[in-house]
């Protein structure tokens, strides 16, 4: 009698005591943690690990458990990078910018001045080079990197006092994350990168004149309407920051493919959630604090003009002393070129006609 009849007659119990019983590799489970940069009140960004960290449960059937850590449980905000890179966690869920001090690079993987809005990122990470050169860049970091959030853009900010004219911005102690602060500087302003939890402090305290996060409902839920009753719009320096899981590449290279592609799912489910979130939950908000007294206000021209022709001049400054930077932004900036062509003749003139209608 062949195996294939043995079996089918036999039943498991028969099988088993045959000895022949068919071959079952048990996986092991994996348990992962995951250190994020952002506090657990804000259900929004914090959330995108949260929600990364759920799929890749379910995905698993259970065997493949991420713990998600809020900021400063395992690591301070700003040191989960190192943390990764380091092994100590293997995973990190964080703005990428933050870590310009380290390489300016770091920038071009979340957000630059005057960048991508958020679809033109996700269009150049997926379908242009981002995600191949960014991923070429984090590699000296023993870093893999899977976008998993964005923003949409972001609002300008809170201040004290009004802000006329680009005179206005000199000596102003503003709270602005990662790599705009360069900009900030050469208008004037002096930038300070502040963790997300530890801004209203700051602001309360005096020892910050001004503060940006990201929009209407984070921002109310940190509460500085109650301090600095200007906010302004645009985030120029925001228009669609991405936000990334930085995976230690050895754990990621360990895993089976079979999670491997679970990871890649869950990241990609993060990044659509999270931004479809922010959009619901910023028009309501945005009433709320204008209905409460928010003074809302635009940028002055000449400030936006003058920011705009910093970064600018940023920009090729660093072409000539960073190679990665050169490579990346080249990459980047005809990208963005040939996308605001297209946005120009559809989603802006779009947007612009819908938007002036009463509705």
């Amino acid at each position: 009698m062949d195996r294939r009849s043995i079996i089918k007659n036999a039943g498991i119990a028969g099988v088993l005591a045959a000895g022949i019983a068919p071959a079952v590799h048990a996986q092991a489970a994996i348990r992962w943690r995951l250190a994020s940069s952002f506090p657990k009140s804000l259900d929004t960004i914090f959330g995108g690990a949260e929600t990364f960290a759920n799929a890749v449960r379910a995905m698993s059937g259970g065997k493949f458990e991420i713990s998600v850590h809020a900021a400063g449980e395992l690591m301070p905000a700003f040191g989960v990078v190192d943390g990764v890179q380091n092994g100590t966690v293997e995973v990190a869920h964080t703005a990428p910018y933050y870590f310009f001090g380290k390489d300016e690079c770091f920038a071009l993987g979340c957000a630059i001045p005057f960048g991508l809005n958020s679809r033109q990122t996700t269009a150049w990470m997926y379908e242009g080079n981002g995600l191949k050169l960014m991923r070429e860049f984090y590699a000296k970091y023993n870093i893999i990197n899977f976008p998993a959030g964005n923003t949409g853009a972001q609002m300008g900010g809170w201040f004290r006092k009004e802000m006329k004219s680009m005179a206005d911005m000199k000596g102003l102690k503003f709270r602005i994350g990662g790599f705009a602060g360069k900009v900030i500087e050469r208008i004037g302003g002096i930038p300070q990168n502040i963790p997300g939890g530890e801004i209203y402090q700051a602001l309360e305290k005096g020892t910050i004149d001004a503060a940006e996060w990201v929009g209407p409902y984070d921002d109310q839920k940190l509460g500085f309407n109650k301090i600095a009753p200007y906010y302004y719009y645009p985030g120029w320096w925001e228009g669609g920051p991405q936000l990334d899981v930085f995976i230690n590449q050895k754990a990621f290279d360990a895993l089976s493919a079979e999670n491997k592609a679970i990871v890649q799912a869950a990241a990609a489910q993060a990044h659509v959630t999270m931004q479809a979130r922010y959009d619901a939950v910023n028009p309501g908000a945005l009433k709320q604090l204008v209905g409460s007294g928010v003074k809302l206000r635009p940028f002055p021209q000449d400030m936006m003009n003058a920011s705009f022709k910093a970064s600018m001049e940023l920009y090729s400054e660093l072409n000539g002393k960073n190679p990665s930077w050169n490579k990346i932004y080249a990459d980047l900036s005809k990208f963005r070129a040939e996308q605001n062509l297209w946005f120009r003749f559809t989603e802006a003139g779009f947007d612009r006609f819908m938007q002036a209608q009463k509705l």
